[in-house]
């Protein structure tokens, strides 16, 4: 596994495995990776050639009060991860190389972006997508592979994708749990151990969301009603937002149907937790 910091480094060795005629599959991450990250590092390796991985905690898609300074790391323990997948590449650039003095380009994808996150948390997705694309540049991937919690990012990211004609194919892969249910997320570490247990009631929501859908029930408000019920009764729990969406458009629904997936953003103490899941079985 070949451990690589320059940008122009990795772009050259990347550029010079696909004039081999080799397959590339790119995993982008934050680091600080746990199962869920591996899970996309083993399907890539599965469909790539050569495995890229990339650690790289992207300050444009933090807010001002957010928690870019505090967000976990873990070099080493990211790469023995790394290792075990079996990543032939890691590239671990720092912000001044991709973001240089007077950088002033950035990628914005219009309508998917003003909904969910992304009017919670202004500017977000405009730093994800151009980071996202810097990378595909960087990496020249075949194949990028992508979590399916971050729903609302993997509908951004295959929109950008396809908008600006970029030839990756955009993969997305199942949430992976905790034996709990509690979707696993780098930011679990920051839940002490009462804020972890009231987080529980995210994905019980879900549960009992999938729960009445299945016994028929299609009425989009009764369904939030009891889901927001279900979190609202953590002392330390705070909805963001829950929303059934469609799961290609992200427009809101009233109505449940084979397209409904329900979306929620909920802060558990200071630590806010995403997650979602389809409605209806099979879909």
């Amino acid at each position: 596994m070949d451990i690589i910091s320059s940008l122009t480094d990795m772009q050259s060795r990347c550029l010079a495995e696909r004039a081999a005629g080799k397959r590339i599959a790119f995993v982008p991450t934050m680091g600080f990776l746990h199962e869920g990250h591996a899970s996309l590092l083993r399907e890539g390796r599965r469909r790539g050639d050569v495995l890229a991985l990339s650690i790289f905690v992207n300050p444009t898609q933090f807010g001002p009060s957010e928690d870019l300074d505090r967000y976990p790391r873990d070099l080493e323990r990211d790469l023995a991860i790394a290792r075990d997948a079996g990543v032939d590449l890691v590239w671990t650039p720092t912000p001044a190389q991709v973001y240089p003095p007077g950088y002033a380009t950035w990628v914005n994808v219009e309508g998917l972006t003003d909904v969910l996150c992304g009017a919670s948390r202004p500017g977000h997705f405009r730093g994800v997508t151009t980071v996202v694309c810097k990378l595909f540049n960087v990496v020249q991937p075949n194949v990028a592979l992508f979590g399916e919690k971050d729903f609302q990012q993997l509908a951004v990211i295959r929109r950008m994708t396809a908008d600006l004609d970029l030839p990756v194919e955009v993969v997305g892969m199942p949430i992976v749990r905790e034996a709990d249910g509690l979707a696993l997320s780098s930011r679990n570490v920051y839940l002490s151990a009462d804020e972890r247990r009231q987080a529980l009631a995210i994905p019980s929501a879900l549960a009992r969301a999938r729960a009445l859908a299945a016994a028929g029930e299609r009425d989009g408000a009764a369904v939030l009603r009891e889901v927001r019920a279900m979190i609202e009764a953590m002392p330390d729990a705070r909805i963001d937002y829950v929303q059934i969406c469609h799961r290609a458009t992200l427009a809101g629904q009233a109505r449940i149907d084979a397209d409904s997936v329900l979306l929620l953003a909920v802060f558990v103490g200071r630590t806010r937790l995403i997650d979602n899941g389809p409605l209806l079985a099979g879909a």
